[in-house]
């Protein structure tokens, strides 16, 4: 008897992150067809450097380590934003 495998659930590609320009354009994308879970794993490293750099800049009043952590901050609220989507097409 065939085991049954589930496809993996994908990222969409359709969330942006980062403005630039006047009139502001969306400069970076999460990549479609990326597995959630991969996707996931990188989202929580992401989280783990931005609270050690929210941490250190405080400490430090650092405005670098903060404007850091509030880009890496974009990049990780973007994939969960992505990872959202795919999961709801599902449903």
């Amino acid at each position: 008897m065939k085991k049954y495998t589930p496809s993996p659930i994908l990222t969409a590609g359709l969330e942006t992150f980062l403005e630039a320009g006047n009139p502001t354009l969306d400069l970076l994308r999460v990549q479609p067809g990326i597995p959630i879970d991969d996707a996931y794993e990188h989202v929580s490293v992401l989280l783990g450097y931005i609270k050690h750099l929210v941490r250190e800049g405080d400490m430090e009043d650092d405005h670098k380590l903060l404007g850091s952590a509030d880009y890496l901050l974009a990049m990780a609220k973007a994939l969960m934003n992505d990872i959202e989507l795919a999961r709801n097409k599902l449903h």
